[in-house]
Formats: structure tokens, C-alpha cells, sequence
């Protein structure tokens, strides 16, 4: 059993802890020791703060712990601390965590540390996950398909074959990325659009089908 704690204790990082009880139903693997926060001292609204065990200074000279999660959905936020992190810790592992329900060619499909698959989703052969990134609940992802470094996938995401999702991009609840469509890094699709043509790093398109979001001044 590795001892593990999550980074972050708000929805998702209770969603993450589900995830690894469900991993343990199937064979166990992980002991679950708590969430950690950027800051104990001022939790978030939302946050489990009776199994918060503190801040990343908590780490340091701790042997109790030997594994960490990613709870959080934000790609900015996940791809900076990732890097924080990794960089104090670098002993500490980032196993990738899989729903016992996820489907996929495991013998063509690459995953690299910290990625987190949530319950339901489906994916073909010949996938690629980049780390620290993360599918949500019910997607679905075609072959030769790629999703970057710290990209999440909002609940319910339809990915087509051979799309190309670029590192820290956000697919909102219910996007569809058609086939041999590429998402630049750093974009945002919004909830329930419909993604036709390649989108430019750092651009957020909304939409059926999906088109630059315009700001109004």
C-alpha cells in the first residue's frame, strides 16, 4: 500500500479520493492520507478541512507519505504546481490513477505520471496522455489521439480520432473536438461547443461551432 495525500481539498479532490477508494476495491494499492493546501491557514469555501493535513511545508523530512495526486481542475494551476512541486520533491512519485471503469488499448496507449482517468470515460488505441493531465467523468477519446501536459477534460467531452489537445488546455463540460482537430496551448473550449477548425494557443472559442470568443468593451 502506498501512502498517498492529494493536492487539494475542494470537489475535485474529493472526487480524486473516490477514484483511489475504487482503485482499492479492485486491488489495493494506495493508503489515503489527506489533502494538502497552498495555504492552511485561509481554505477555500468549499474545502475538506477536517482531513487537510497542511501546507506543502508538511513534506518536508516526512516519511509518511510516498505518493502525490493532483485534485485540482484548473491546467494553470495544475501545470505551476506540478513544477513547484516536483522541484522540492523530487523523490516523491506521481502515480497515474485509473478508474477500474475507464476503457482503453492499454497495449498502444502511453500515460505518464500524475494522470488522473475518472469513472466511465472511454478511449480507443493508440492514445497519448501527457502528464499531470486529466479526463473527467463519461469522455470519450478516438484513436491517436493526443492530450497534453496539464489539459483537463470537463465531464462528458467528446474527443474524435487523431485530435491534438495542446498542454494546458480546458475542454468545458460537454465540448466535441471533431477529427484531426488541433487545440493550441493554453486554450479554453467552452461547455457544449463544438470545435470545427484548429484553435490558436491561448484562445478561448465558445460556440456551435465554436469561434473566437469576441470581448465586449
Amino acid at each position: 500500500m502506498k501512502k498517498i495525500a492529494i493536492i487539494g481539498a475542494g470537489g475535485f479532490a474529493r472526487e480524486v479520493t473516490w477514484l483511489i477508494r475504487d482503485i482499492n476495491r479492485v486491488k489495493p494499492q494506495f493508503e489515503f492520507l489527506g489533502y494538502l493546501v497552498s495555504d492552511a491557514s485561509r481554505p477555500a469555501e468549499h474545502d475538506s478541512k477536517e482531513l487537510t493535513l497542511g501546507d506543502f511545508n508538511w513534506l518536508d523530512g516526512n516519511d509518511q507519505v510516498e505518493a502525490l495526486a493532483l485534485g485540482i481542475g484548473s491546467p494553470a494551476t495544475k501545470i505551476k504546481l506540478a513544477a513547484e512541486l516536483t522541484s522540492r520533491f523530487p523523490k516523491l512519485e506521481w502515480p497515474p490513477l485509473i478508474h477500474p471503469s475507464v476503457q482503453f488499448d492499454r497495449s498502444t496507449t502511453k500515460i505518464e505520471r500524475g494522470v488522473v482517468l475518472c469513472a466511465g470515460s472511454i478511449g480507443t488505441v493508440n492514445l497519448e496522455f501527457g502528464e499531470f493531465s486529466m479526463v473527467n467523468l463519461l469522455c470519450t477519446i478516438g484513436h491517436e489521439s493526443r492530450i497534453g501536459r496539464g489539459a483537463a477534460l470537463m465531464p462528458t467531452v467528446n474527443i474524435s480520432g487523431g485530435v491534438v489537445i495542446g498542454e494546458g488546455v480546458l475542454l468545458g463540460t460537454g465540448a466535441q473536438v471533431l477529427q484531426y482537430v488541433s487545440v493550441g496551448a493554453g486554450a479554453s473550449v467552452g461547455a457544449g461547443a463544438v470545435v470545427t477548425k484548429n484553435v490558436e494557443p491561448g484562445t478561448t472559442v465558445v460556440g456551435i461551432p465554436a469561434k473566437p470568443l469576441v470581448k465586449r468593451t
